[in-house]
């Protein structure tokens, strides 16, 4: 069965169902930008090291985000790194995720009218079964019921990076459940420790930036 992209998939998590983000919208998109490159360096097309980023495979993925990645980095003469990457897909990764989504009809986009003069646009799910989906392999993986592949062990690493745990409804001390989400992913390849490991690197500067 093929699977929605990993960026999608930690998109419906970090979310409610009234489309609410659990979690600031800054590091969400270091989350998700994460994904874009796991996605591409589990499915082959791209090499992803501490030496740098660079293309193995320009065969589409079928993702319009991931795809668009690709030609950058090809026309790119320097090894950039990758938190270079995951920042410069961070730059708009949350917009065209969400739209993504809208387009595939997992999300409605809603706008309702406040005090009958303001108007709020919310993007709310469709199916709640999606959701299921996205957490269907992260519980199963915690829970020690099944084995999780590279794949779900980056999910699981992002899902506790952003500490975003809470949509699982494990039931668990969410310290100990983020532990077990960040353990499992630091048992996986080294693409999946380095890219995770990326990003809780960014999202833990930018957040002592705020207040220096």
């Amino acid at each position: 069965m093929n699977r929605p992209p990993l960026h999608h998939e930690l998109y419906l998590i970090a979310h409610d169902n009234s489309g609410k983000p659990l979690v600031h919208q800054s590091s969400m998109a270091l989350g998700l930008a994460g994904a874009v490159l796991l996605e591409l360096a589990l499915g082959d097309r791209l090499a992803a090291t501490e030496g740098g980023v660079s293309v193995r495979d320009s065969t589409s993925v079928g993702d319009a985000v991931a795809d668009s990645l690709i030609p950058l980095i090809l026309r790119d003469r320097t090894a950039r790194d990758i938190a270079f990457w995951t920042k410069k897909v961070a730059e708009d990764v949350y917009d065209r995720t969400r739209e993504s989504l809208v387009s595939a009809g997992v999300l409605n986009r809603v706008t309702r009218r406040r005090l009958g003069v303001l108007s709020q646009t919310r993007h709310e799910l469709a199916d709640i079964a999606s959701v299921v989906r996205a957490c269907s392999g992260v519980r199963a993986a915690v829970e020690g019921r099944e084995e999780p592949d590279a794949r779900c062990a980056a999910l699981c690493g992002l899902v506790g990076v952003l500490q975003v745990d809470a949509a699982l409804y494990l039931g668990q001390p969410s310290n100990q459940l983020i532990g077990r989400l960040r353990g499992i992913a630091e048992e996986s390849s080294r693409v999946v420790q380095d890219v995770v490991g990326t990003v809780d690197t960014l999202i833990s500067e930018a957040a002592v930036a705020v207040y220096r």
